[in-house]
């Protein structure tokens, strides 16, 4: 699930590092607000009452999708530097990741133990 806050300012970050001031006539600031209301303002029912949505955006929304690949694309940066140097292939495709190892199965454990670390809601199993 995707930790709203933390999205929001991984999607500020995205933004201002590939030098957008305005996406299509739209600030950033004007697209953090709209973001917010996805990530944050969901409400659902279930046994009649209604509840709010504390953890990960509206579902089906395309814009959910795209916050969640900018957001896996921050978190995966040092993993894809490692695979890069070693001469390694790594794929990823929205929560399915592909990566060749020529390393020790003992290695590799050690990798994705320590991968499982980086963050509380992002778990890779093996």
């Amino acid at each position: 699930m995707l930790p709203q806050e933390e999205t929001l300012d991984i999607l500020m970050t995205f933004l201002h590092a590939h030098g957008y001031r305005k996406v299509k006539g739209i600030s950033i600031d004007t697209i953090k607000r709209l973001a917010s209301i996805i990530l944050q303002d969901n409400v659902f029912a279930y046994g009649k009452k209604i509840y709010k949505q504390t953890t990960g955006g509206a579902m089906g929304s395309s814009l959910t999708l795209t916050l969640a690949n900018i957001f896996m694309s921050n978190w995966q940066k040092k993993l894809v530097e490692e695979q890069t140097k070693t001469g390694e292939f790594y794929g990823r495709y929205i929560d399915d990741i592909f990566m060749t190892w020529n390393r020790s199965e003992e290695e590799l454990r050690k990798l994705l133990d320590d991968v499982n670390t980086w963050h509380p809601n992002i778990k890779l199993d093996y």
